[in-house]
């Protein structure tokens, strides 16, 4: 049976970047399964789930009633118990909390770098989670996004999220800056910005821009599969 493990944030994901993929995995019969960092269970931001942000009413209800049933979001695994070796697909979904945990999870960055190995494997990396790239190497220490084509969060959004000092709205400091970080590992960047939605394919490696880009990603990752 095809699989696919999702590694979600437990200090905030975005409730569409993860839901979205999630839900059309499983309604496609493919199976999933959560992991994060610690093993306790993700977090959504709660920004996200604003109606506003999440689309209309039915939507933030839709993603809410899945946060706080779906028994794999409920019951994680930590993600050093795991390998991307059992999974066809390894899914990182965004939010500002990956830049806390999953992006500097020594673990996380290994899942990425055995899902795009070889012919078999393919990652999907959403948003804020794509700057798990400015930080991932492979076994000779090069960069894994070297060379390679990539959307994510751009600048130019972050800019108008938190203050002059980086502070987000609840007061926490943002580290790094996705776009930023990327391209420092030599990453090919464009985030499409005249575009409605932003995916980027390169060999095994799938990325997305941001919510927006959720429901294309996840077709993305089921052609992929």
């Amino acid at each position: 049976m095809t699989s696919a493990l999702f590694v979600v944030s437990e200090e905030g994901y975005w409730a569409e970047e993860c839901i979205e993929p999630l839900t059309r995995l499983e309604d496609a019969g493919i199976a999933v399964t959560v992991a994060t960092p610690s093993g306790a269970p993700p977090v959504v931001d709660e920004r996200s789930l604003d109606p506003e942000a999440a689309g209309g009413e039915e939507a933030a209800a839709e993603y809410r009633e899945v946060d706080e049933t779906h028994p794999e979001l409920g019951d994680p695994t930590p993600v050093a118990e795991v390998s991307a070796e059992g999974y066809d697909a390894v899914v990182f979904p965004g939010g500002h909390g990956t830049v806390w945990d999953v992006n500097q999870d020594r673990h996380a960055r290994q899942l990425l770098v055995e899902a795009v190995a070889g012919e078999d494997g393919v990652a999907l990396v959403v948003c804020h989670a794509v700057g798990i790239l400015g930080f991932t190497r492979e076994a000779d220490g090069s960069a894994l996004v070297e060379g390679r084509e990539v959307t994510g969060f751009p600048n130019a959004w972050e800019e108008g999220i938190v203050d002059e000092n980086d502070l987000l709205d609840d007061g926490r400091k943002l580290p790094y800056w996705v776009e930023d970080e990327v391209k420092l590992a030599g990453g090919e960047w464009d985030a499409e910005l005249d575009a409605d939605t932003s995916v980027t394919i390169d060999g095994d490696l799938i990325t997305a821009r941001g919510p927006e880009s959720s429901v294309a990603a996840a077709e993305t990752l089921l052609d992929a599969l």
